[in-house]
């Protein structure tokens, strides 16, 4: 036997793998993206179930979060409707950017709903997201997550 020590018995991590020992986004994918897809089916559309188990909602009040009427997501072929698609989406990837600085997906979601942004006019996400201006909030949040002034 050599001088060296005995290795104990470990589960190798892979090199790309993060803390919890998931795969790490690949370059060019935003952080939250696996939080985002966990609400996708297999054929990539946000289940509407999925967002308001995890949110405690009614359709109705996810519809009125994402601008749309109460009695959208009451029909299937109006929930996977491409504007109903895209603003689910959006909503989402905005509670995902915040989730970590919020505490919480249900406290980055009352931050969503309620939080008065400065650089918008004292406006919330959720207002924005519903004129469809999401991206300049996806953008603002990428600012201040690199040391930018809010």
């Amino acid at each position: 036997m050599s001088g060296s020590p005995a290795r104990t018995s470990r589960k190798a991590t892979p090199p790309d793998a993060g803390r919890d020992g998931l795969p790490l986004p690949a370059e060019g994918i935003r952080p939250g993206t696996r939080f985002v897809t966990s609400f996708f089916d297999d054929n990539g559309l946000v289940q509407v179930d999925r967002v308001i188990d995890r949110f405690g909602m009614s359709k109705s009040q996810l519809a009125e979060t994402i601008g749309l009427r109460p009695e959208t997501l009451q029909r299937v072929s109006r929930a996977v409707a491409a504007r109903t698609q895209s603003r689910v989406t959006e909503m989402l990837e905005i509670v995902a950017r915040i989730a970590a600085w919020a505490g919480s997906e249900r406290q980055a979601m009352a931050w969503y709903r309620a939080e008065p942004l400065p650089a918008f006019g004292g406006r919330t996400a959720e207002s924005l997201v519903k004129e469809g201006r999401a991206g300049a909030v996806r953008d603002y949040l990428d600012h201040i997550a690199l040391g930018g002034f809010a």
